[in-house]
């Protein structure tokens, strides 16, 4: 039986997210991005998209995240594995190192209006 993988997608790895995506918004070039900042990123609701058969089928994540000039407006949060993630995800391992460099915003898809979020991982 295939269970929630927390050894991968837990409270550290959405912490480090959190202030990975705010240093990035710092450094962005984008007028829009850079007064923004990332408050918060909520454990997923729907938990079974966290277990490895789904996870490995869809290959996303989808959650709400606090984003903002002030970091409370709510966003919904799309994260894409890549095949490094992917390969980390299936074997239980740590997720920081498939961050994308927070020196370029190229791995984020922001939609303020629909106050939607899109990441890609390595």
């Amino acid at each position: 039986m295939d269970t929630h993988n927390t050894e991968s997608f837990n409270k550290d790895f959405c912490e480090h997210l959190e202030y990975h995506i705010g240093r990035t918004f710092k450094n962005s070039e984008d007028s829009q991005l850079k007064g923004l900042w990332c408050d918060g990123i909520v454990y997923p609701s729907v938990e079974s998209q966290l277990s490895k058969e789904v996870l490995l089928k869809t290959g996303t994540i989808i959650t709400n995240a606090f984003i903002g000039p002030d970091g409370q407006d709510e966003y919904e949060m799309t994260i894409i594995f890549g095949p490094l993630s992917i390969d980390r995800y299936a074997n239980d391992s740590d997720l920081i190192d498939c961050l994308p460099s927070e020196k370029s915003a190229d791995w984020i898809k922001l939609d303020i209006e629909k106050r939607k979020i899109e990441l890609r991982l390595k």
